[in-house]
């Protein structure tokens, strides 16, 4: 080493250079033999802890061999056995046997990676599933319309598990463009429920029933707060009226108030809620590709002309589809009023379901994405999102099964002074008894017992045992 105070000439400068490289190079020298006695320390942990789970990996197929192997003439002997064992004889493993053991040490990684690789995957779907249902539920648009505690629910203990939902087709022309051809809000304004169906689906999902309502079907309307069709919200409270039309209760109250007379007359449990408006409706049905009904003969009707030309299955699509479930007076109907329109709507919302649970549009992200936007922009209501719509549409799925049953509410078929459809109460109260109890309905056999009951009953006087 030099003093830096000495003289400085250019020996002195070449040796300073020298100095300062091996300075340097020491430093650096230094610096990566730290760096690799690192590096050895994390190898040697890493290896230590791949060996811990070998082993521990080895003894799980061990002992699950060895719970396979008891089937066999001998059981398999533990890890700590057999190391014992081996030791005791001290046998030197050939080659073929060294070459076997590799193997089935790889073959065992091998399941390791391929077993975490699965469940990452699983993982992975199953993120993306619930994300894409979140989004789905996010898109629809929440508006009270249930009373589930209300006194008028009949045996509400016994249709615990069953899904009634109430869909209400709204003439609302609120956010209608004038494209759409079914008028606007300062011509027609406010709303009334053109259509009121309700889908009862029990507990066991054996069936659904589907009971359409007259839209003058003649009520009593309670005590309702005044709603706002156009912005969704509840006012004042209107006093009860007698005598009044049912579509006159979604004018004045909206789904509170309607949800509260179909629970009235019918003693249900209502658990969701979906209205649909005109606008964004074409939307739906064009979104799955068109819906298809079958029609033997052209429809015509006295207000809305010449809807269908052809005969046959026919997709409709747009306004066709609309005006097939808005024509009441339709030529050839031999009921040429609410009753024909209330039975072409329920084929209609069926055959919708069903192309929307069809493999086109569900395995469609574009189609599916489509329909829930166009589903969300022409719907309102509460408790509705991707698992209950399923539900629905799924229980729907049986009608070519005759799973689903369509009636309508029982009426005396003929208008009063008034104008009304009038309900036959006591055949009223049957059918819903029936649907709230899971008995057969009004006119249907109740199922016959098993091959062989009757035989038992006839031979020792009793009642064949009821089933598991």
């Amino acid at each position: 080493m030099t003093d830096q105070l000495e003289p400085v000439d250019e020996t002195t400068k070449y040796k300073r250079k020298i100095d300062d490289s091996l300075a340097r190079f020491s430093a650096a020298h230094d610096e990566l033999e730290a760096e690799e006695r690192e590096r050895r320390e994390r190898r040697d942990k890493l290896v230590a802890r791949f060996e811990q789970t070998r082993t521990k990996l080895h003894r799980v197929v061990t002992v699950a061999t060895s719970v396979v192997g008891q089937r066999g003439s001998a059981p398999v002997q533990e890890p700590e056995a057999e190391a014992d064992e081996d030791a005791s004889k001290a046998a030197p493993q050939t080659r073929l046997q060294e070459k076997k053991e590799r193997r089935n040490h790889r073959t065992l990684l091998a399941a390791r990676i391929t077993a975490i690789t699965l469940a990452v995957l699983v993982f992975i779907a199953t993120g993306i599933a619930w994300g894409a249902k979140t989004w789905f539920n996010s898109q629809f648009n929440e508006i009270a319309a249930l009373d589930e505690n209300s006194a008028d629910i009949q045996n509400a203990q016994g249709q615990l598990g069953d899904e009634n939902f109430l869909i209400v087709g709204s003439d609302t022309r609120e956010g209608a463009e004038a494209e759409e051809n079914v008028g606007d809000a300062s011509g027609i304004p406010g709303a009334r429920s053109d259509t009121v169906m309700l889908a009862h689906i029990p507990k066991d999902r054996k069936r659904a029933v589907v009971i359409s309502f007259p839209r003058d079907l003649e009520i009593s309307r309670p005590d309702c707060e005044r709603w706002d069709s156009a912005s969704g919200e509840y006012g004042e409270v209107v006093e009860a009226a007698d005598g009044v039309k049912l579509n006159s209760a979604f004018t004045v109250g909206g789904p509170r108030c309607v949800t509260k007379v179909i629970q009235q007359i019918s003693g249900m449990a209502i658990n969701h809620f979906v209205g649909i408006d005109f606008h964004g409706f074409k939307g739906m049905v064009d979104a799955v590709g068109g819906v298809t009904v079958h029609v033997d003969e052209p429809m015509e009707d006295q207000e809305l002309g010449l809807i269908i030309a052809e005969t046959g299955d026919v997709v409709l699509k747009g306004d066709q589809a609309l005006n097939f479930v808005r024509a009441r007076k339709v030529y050839g109907d031999p009921t040429f009023s609410d009753y024909g329109r209330m039975q072409r709507q329920q084929e209609f919302m069926a055959s919708l379901l069903r192309a929307t649970l069809s493999r086109d549009v569900l395995l469609d992200v574009g189609k599916l994405t489509g329909f829930v936007n166009a589903f969300a922009a022409s719907t309102f209501g509460e408790n509705i999102g991707v698992d209950q719509l399923l539900t629905l549409a799924q229980s729907m799925q049986g009608l070519s099964a005759g799973a689903v049953e369509f009636m309508t509410v029982p009426t005396v078929g003929e208008a009063n002074d008034a104008g009304n459809e009038v309900l036959r109460e006591a055949d009223t109260e049957a059918l819903f008894r029936a649907l709230i109890d899971n008995t057969p309905l009004p006119g249907e056999e109740p199922e016959k017992p098993g091959p062989g009951a009757g035989d038992q009953q006839a031979a020792d006087g009793t009642e064949p045992p009821e089933p598991a």
